[in-house]
């Protein structure tokens, strides 16, 4: 497929793909479809399909040209991508050649004021990337001081998050926060940056953004749906953006390569065989190049597995931390 214009880049693009490794005949998914470059990049490979996941209505609806362009080979789906193994499924592709993700908040979110995830563009205090549930406007007038001191910590790493929720909590006595600009300001007056350092911001926008989506929660529930799906061989390719998500792809790689074997000490238990082959023993990372062009690619850390022929391992249970549907309901 050569389509006319400008055609968009994913951050490790070109190495994701090379780690994918698409072939003519294979079945793969993009399951953070976004503006459409790892679809674009496999359905230049002939006889390849393609079906591709993004719970944002606007980022799908950005991709019917493609899909128009690719004589049927790309199916588009408006779903969260933890629920990757039913919408295999239900497209009559219960096993699959690839899965690749890009994780995150997207530069195209990013950069649209009305879609609320920036402070550097006033607009909402929304945040979401589909279009239900609460909002990070709805978070930060329910939620408790407690809770937004766990929230702001935990999926932030802000060191100042109490301070963070005293504020908030204070400020929305006087006014409700509505909107991008007004919540950095409250964060500002208790998070001091030296010149150089991230926006006072920063960690506490990304808190609640990772927690108005479930970010983390539909990660882990991701790659454990593409273990589900992947076919012996089949190549499970995942880029991320910040340490939260890298720590748990690189955990859930780790866990599911481990051979077994257990301690001369202690008796020996029974341990499922090892479902994946781990195929970036480190991290890939931007060249110097890339980040020119585009500085997000800095974070950027690229993680690649195989599948082997063993059977799925049982799904383990999620972390025990703020629950979305809890803190709404001040549970």
């Amino acid at each position: 497929m050569n389509p006319a214009g400008p055609r968009h880049i994913p951050v490790l693009g070109r190495q994701a793909i090379e780690m994918l490794a698409p072939r003519d005949g294979g079945i793969y998914v993009d399951a953070t479809f976004g503006a459409g470059g790892y679809s674009r990049a496999i359905l230049d490979v002939a006889g390849t399909r393609v079906i591709g996941i993004d719970r944002d209505r606007t980022a799908i609806a950005g991709g019917f040209d493609l899909v128009d362009r690719s004589d049927g080979r790309l199916t588009l789906v408006e779903d969260r991508f933890s629920n990757l193994a039913e919408i295999c499924a239900a497209q009559g592709a219960a096993a699959v050649d690839g899965v690749v993700m890009d994780v995150g908040v997207s530069s195209m979110q990013l950069d649209q004021a009305e879609r609320g995830f920036s402070f550097r563009l006033g607009g909402p205090l929304d945040m979401r990337m589909g279009h239900d549930g609460p909002s990070a406007a709805d978070v930060v007038a329910k939620a408790s001081e407690a809770d937004l001191a766990n929230i702001i910590y935990i999926f932030g790493e802000e060191r100042h998050s109490r301070a963070v929720a005293r504020a908030i909590v204070a400020a929305r006595k006087e006014a409700p926060i509505t909107t991008t600009r007004a919540l950095a300001d409250v964060v500002s007056k208790v998070v001091r940056s030296k010149p150089g350092e991230i926006h006072p911001a920063t960690r506490t926008f990304q808190a609640l953004r990772i927690f108005v989506n479930e970010e983390l929660d539909e990660l882990h529930l991701a790659l454990s749906a593409a273990e589900q799906v992947l076919k012996p061989g089949g190549r499970l390719v995942v880029v991320s953006f910040h340490s939260l998500e890298d720590r748990i792809v690189k955990n859930f790689l780790v866990e599911r390569a481990r051979a077994g074997g257990g301690s001369r000490h202690l008796p020996e238990v029974n341990q499922a065989a090892p479902s994946f082959v781990i195929l970036t023993k480190r991290p890939v990372t931007a060249d110097d190049e890339e980040i020119a062009a585009n500085p997000r690619a800095r974070s950027a850390k690229l993680r690649a597995a195989e599948r082997t022929a063993a059977p799925a391992h049982a799904g383990a249970a999620l972390p025990a931390w703020p629950v979305l549907d809890d803190v709404m309901r001040g549970g």
